[in-house]
């Protein structure tokens, strides 16, 4: 019967990443660098609500774009931090984390033939949602501009096909994010065209070095804002995401939604409200850890000699693989075998991602120190 299954799931692959994970995953002793998953548990305040919920027998569905109390806090949340304005009665849907945010708005907006064009490279979760929907993926190669999706890297990739341009920032793989400036830039291309941004800002929480901008403050008509609580608060498995759009984008979204879920875990929203309302700096302590990390491997890679760009959010460095190795598959695999280090190979985020492995620092400083350690008499051929 698989030939009666719809050629375009056919033609979509599981992610690179987790294909890696998976294989290393059977290897004992591995130190895994792979996952884009915090190290930390979520917070003890956010647990006991939930526990509270499920005491209180709060195990039913809740409005299709989630409940009230909790669109309320999210808006004021993401007002107090980063001055977005959205309603939460009509301009706010919570969602089943952030991938899901993603396919609902990609399913809203876009049609056959239709072009997205995102960062090359990319977390591979678009592509795959961009094809299903009927669409085309055009990359915009990053890696002659320290990986920042500019204006000048947007505006040549333009046609009347463009649909959205994907702003995801910082960045999963490379950890970088884009300023106030180049932010304003990119509006200023896109104001007045045919075309949504996706802004996917589910790390925004984690933006180390200044405070983060939202192209939403900018571009608010045009742009498609997903966020969420898996990072900033340490709750993936909990898969609540929010989806921000005005009202007119918003509300076709959340047919698309409702057809899809219903509605987000009761349990998981009434966890996300307390994240929300009294675990607004949750992710302060979190981000200091990130930052210390960060700055460790970062020296230690350069001493290495391995090439890098510093990143200023997230917890990935996007590093270039040594001579030596003709693609970072091989590299990754090598380097598994002999030391038993597992990182991602570049090629899991696109094309323009190979010649590079991915490094996520979301492990304790530990196991930091024996990886790299690692990592340094592997390159050294010890």
């Amino acid at each position: 019967m698989e030939h009666l299954i719809n050629p375009k799931v056919k033609q979509i692959e599981i992610s690179g990443i987790r294909k890696f994970y998976n294989l290393v995953s059977e290897i004992d002793g591995v130190l895994s660098f792979t996952i884009g998953l915090p190290d930390f548990p979520t917070p003890l305040h956010i647990k006991e609500q939930a526990i509270e919920a499920i005491e209180n027998d709060m195990t039913t569905y809740t409005h299709n774009a989630g409940m009230l109390t909790l669109r309320e806090a999210a808006a004021a949340f993401m007002s107090e931090k980063y001055s977005l304005a959205y309603n939460p009665n009509n301009e706010i849907i919570v969602t089943v984390g952030a991938s899901q945010a993603i396919d609902i708005a990609f399913r809203t907006i876009l049609k056959e033939g239709d072009e997205v064009i995102l960062p090359g490279p990319v977390y591979p979760g678009y592509e795959p949602l961009i094809k299903l929907a009927g669409a085309v993926p055009v990359y915009a190669d990053t890696t002659g501009t320290s990986f920042k999706m500019t204006k000048d890297v947007i505006a040549p990739l333009l046609t009347e096909k463009t649909k959205c341009v994907v702003l995801p920032y910082p960045s999963n793989p490379t950890g970088v994010s884009l300023t106030k400036e180049e932010l304003t830039e990119i509006a200023d291309l896109l104001r007045g065209r045919n075309t949504f941004v996706l802004a996917d800002e589910i790390y925004s929480e984690l933006t180390l070095d200044r405070k983060h901008t939202s192209i939403g403050t900018i571009l608010r008509e045009q742009t498609i804002i997903i966020n969420g609580v898996s990072k900033s608060h340490a709750m993936t498995g909990w898969r609540i995401g929010f989806l921000m759009a005005p009202e007119s984008i918003a509300k076709h979204m959340l047919k698309v939604h409702q057809y899809n879920v219903s509605c987000a875990s009761s349990i998981s929203q009434m966890a996300a409200l307390e994240a929300m309302k009294n675990g607004k700096n949750d992710a302060v302590m979190m981000k200091e850890e990130y930052r210390n990390r960060r700055d460790y491997v970062y020296s230690r890679l350069e001493k290495m000699g391995l090439r890098t760009v510093m990143p200023d959010g997230a917890f990935y460095f996007f590093v270039e693989i040594p001579d030596g190795f003709s693609t970072s598959l091989d590299f990754a695999l090598e380097l598994v075998r002999k030391k038993k280090v597992a990182v991602v190979p570049g090629s899991a985020f696109s094309e323009y991602g190979e010649g590079y492995f991915r490094f996520s620092y979301a492990v304790s400083m530990e196991s930091l120190i024996i990886g790299l350690d690692r990592l340094e008499l592997f390159l050294e051929g010890k």
